[in-house]
């Protein structure tokens, strides 16, 4: 298995930058494989949906939303993504959830989930 721990969300006013990280662990063996990690934004009553994405080649996707204004970022020696948010709105409002798909023992990746952090953009 592998855990996901987000942290850095917190309260923020229009216009304000935060910046998020994952850190990626192997709870019973070493993570040996890491496909792509990402971001999702997820709202009450609403689907969570992807932000974000960096593939293990380095390559980027953004949703249209954020484009410009976030930076998704890895460090693969420490399995960590960090996402870093400017200019945030208040639409950027809601649950981040780290995303990976990896694996460990050499075993097929699977997807895995983080509990979530809040973000909330507000004045």
């Amino acid at each position: 298995q592998v855990q996901l721990v987000e942290s850095g969300g917190g309260l923020v006013q229009p216009g304000e930058s935060l910046r998020l990280s994952c850190a990626a662990s192997g709870t019973n063996s070493p993570i040996t494989q890491i496909d792509l990690m990402a971001w999702f934004r997820q709202v009450p009553g609403e689907q969570r949906y992807r932000v974000a994405t960096i593939m293990t080649s380095g390559a980027t996707f953004y949703d249209d939303s954020v484009k410009g204004r976030f930076t998704i970022s890895q460090d693969k020696a420490k399995n960590t993504v960090s996402l870093e948010m400017r200019r945030l709105q208040p639409e950027d409002t809601g649950a981040y959830y780290c995303y990976a798909l990896a694996s460990v023992s050499d075993a097929t990746p699977i997807p895995y989930w983080g509990r979530g952090t809040q973000v909330t953009v507000s004045s």
